[in-house]
């Protein structure tokens, strides 16, 4: 975040003058890379350089006279504090009364004026859905000029860090299979040509990892497939001969980055190309000569990417238990420490928490590193859903408070998601009651039975009910996708109360891993979340249908000195009895005699008897 908001507010009057220059009334900043990725590496980091607003998600409009950002409940609070004095106006995205971006474009711009934007960070979806919306006012567009790179004089340079193959004992499948898989769509799809563009897809497609985006392990690179040919486009920095060696043998070339420019300049009149308009951008788009059909469908290998194979899924299983030692270690110490005078005395700190934690997962067999930005939330900080402590924020754990933990690591057996709230000291009734309520909502969701053709909006009230019964909620889906040693978000399924985006219409199915994290948060008081991943598996076939189920992957303890019993069903307690029993048969044999007594203690059984009288 930049310190001083007078830089901001320079920035933006650069910003305008250049728009002048241009003839520009209104300039578009999203939070994109030339990929529509959802997290990006420092080179494209525009919005944040103009706003001052670090978060993943938000888009910046600015005009002659106003600016606003845009951005989801995620980041409420953080947006609020960053944005303040800069001269932006924030619009909290779903709240009431508050317009969204195109329904403001469609109301504050004039018959005639102009909306430009950088067209390699805009998406063709979402540059139909603005053209769609402002077709009445003949707006006209400039979509080639990256503005802000005429500001940003010391911006980071394009990332291209080497790539690495990924074995098949982790993979599951080759990528000459993945191609062949691919390939055989086409016919169906009647088309010649796929283009390519979302950097997970490619990652997975092909069988490689790459570093070129914090946490996420992929690279920057476009690939064009037809039924004889494979290209794949990417800095030449980022493979060496042996990479090269492997993909050649598959039939796969390699081109620089940028050449897919010129390249799809050249297509053949007459043929059909299939591309995924939320990935592909409006610049690529614009090179496809007009006498060549643009099909656009979403991207075949995203589906098939979320959909693990029976090695990835028990690969996923083994990592899990080994990032469930990590973060057991790590509650059992923080346990320890209630009484030490670090904590007393205030030297215990959110950064110290994720530091700690760091050592474990390094001592984890296959670690490669956090699948995203730790957050470790003490108190009030635990409001912010998405925060992240720095050096400036990082706060001490107080003793009697609520700290929440939101962490992921990346595995050669694929990656995790987790989120334990663990109470040090003694807490509310509140604070308890709330903490239960959660978990009530994350075991009857992780415990649901389905018939096949069931998306996630179907399923989100099971999350979110017991919180509802106490007038609480949480501004934020019930689950996203992950990937497998991929992003640890990933579509297209997901499991929130409205569909929206990628995640409209995705049934569930047997392979596909999503979260599972309901929470509630009290904003300058304190938040809770309980996260765990869970895998959808077919359990049944009958007369009826195909029935599914969810198998939850995640194995580390609930807080029981967090939880009150006598809020809890029957059927509650037994399926957190029986998870805390899992729990211990799988971590026990990696924990020291220490260690393992806590845990016995942690996940002993919770019954009725533990209700006080009077309750």
């Amino acid at each position: 975040m930049v310190e001083n908001r007078r830089e901001i507010r320079e920035r933006l009057a650069e910003l305008r003058r250049l728009m002048l220059e241009q003839g520009m009334d209104v300039y578009l900043i999203l939070s994109a890379d030339f990929h529509a990725s959802e997290y990006v590496g420092e080179y494209f980091k525009c919005r944040e350089y103009m706003s001052g607003f670090d978060g993943s998600a938000g888009s910046l409009l600015v005009m002659a006279e106003e600016a606003g950002l845009w951005t989801d409940g995620r980041y409420f609070i953080q947006a609020e504090e960053q944005l303040r004095d800069t001269g932006i106006t924030l619009w909290k995205m779903g709240n009431p009364g508050v317009p969204a971006l195109l329904d403001y474009l469609g109301d504050h711009m004039k018959h005639g004026q102009c909306l430009g934007y950088d067209g390699r960070t805009v998406s063709v979806s979402y540059a139909d859905q603005i053209q769609k919306r402002l077709e009445s006012l003949s707006i006209t567009y400039v979509e080639d000029q990256d503005l802000v790179g005429k500001i940003w004089q010391d911006r980071p340079s394009l990332p291209a860090e080497p790539v690495w193959l990924l074995e098949e004992k982790y993979s599951g499948k080759t990528r000459a299979e993945k191609l062949a898989d691919l390939r055989q769509q086409f016919q169906q799809k009647q088309v010649d040509l796929h283009l390519l563009a979302s950097l997970d897809d490619i990652a997975w497609l092909y069988n490689f990892r790459g570093s070129d985006i914090a946490y996420n392990p992929v690279a920057l690179a476009y690939s064009v497939i037809t039924q004889t040919q494979a290209i794949l486009y990417m800095a030449q920095e980022a493979w060496e001969g042996s990479v090269e060696d492997a993909f050649s043998r598959d039939g796969v070339l390699i081109k620089p980055y940028f050449q897919i420019y010129e390249d799809l300049k050249q297509l053949e009149a007459g043929k059909r190309i299939l591309l995924d308009g939320r990935s592909v951008n409006v610049a690529l788009r614009s090179c496809i000569p007009e006498d060549v059909n643009i099909v656009c469908r979403p991207n075949p290998t995203s589906l098939a990417k979320a959909v693990k194979n029976e090695t990835e899924m028990d690969n996923m299983r083994d990592a899990h238990i080994q990032d469930g030692v990590a973060v057991t270690k790590l509650i059992c110490w923080l346990k320890q420490q209630q009484a030490s005078g670090e904590l007393q005395d205030g030297e215990l700190t959110e950064l110290a928490v994720a530091n700690r934690l760091e050592q474990y997962r390094q001592e984890r067999p296959h670690y490669l590193g956090q699948s995203f930005a730790p957050i470790i939330a003490a108190g009030e900080h635990g409001a912010i859903v998405h925060y992240e402590p720095t050096e400036k924020t990082d706060a001490a754990i107080e003793p009697n408070t609520l700290v929440l933990m939101d962490t992921g690591g990346h595995y050669l057996q694929g990656t995790t998601d987790i989120t334990r709230t663990v109470a040090i000291g003694e807490i509310s009734r509140e604070q308890k009651e709330r903490y239960t309520a959660v978990l009530r909502g994350n075991l009857r969701l992780g415990n649901s039975y389905f018939k096949y053709g069931t998306s996630g909006t179907h399923l989100d009230y099971l999350a979110r009910e017991p919180l509802w019964r106490l007038g609480l909620d949480y501004n934020h889906g019930t689950g996203h996708g992950v990937g497998y040693l991929l992003n640890v978000h990933e579509g297209p399924q997901g499991i929130r109360q409205r569909e929206i985006g990628n995640h409209i219409g995705t049934v569930l199915q047997e392979g596909m891993i999503t979260s599972n994290e309901p929470g509630v948060y009290i904003e300058g008081e304190y938040g809770i979340r309980l996260e765990n991943l869970i895998l959808c598996l077919r359990d049944q076939q009958t007369e009826d249908g195909d029935f599914m189920r969810f198998e939850t992957l995640t194995l580390v303890p609930f807080d029981r000195d967090a939880i009150l019993p006598e809020c809890m069903e029957a059927e509650d307690l037994r399926l957190l009895n029986e998870y805390h029993a899992r729990v211990y048969e799988a971590l026990a044999p990696y924990l020291t005699p220490e260690e393992r007594e806590w845990l016995r203690e942690a996940t002993a059984v919770v019954s009725v008897e533990d209700i006080p009288l009077g309750a």
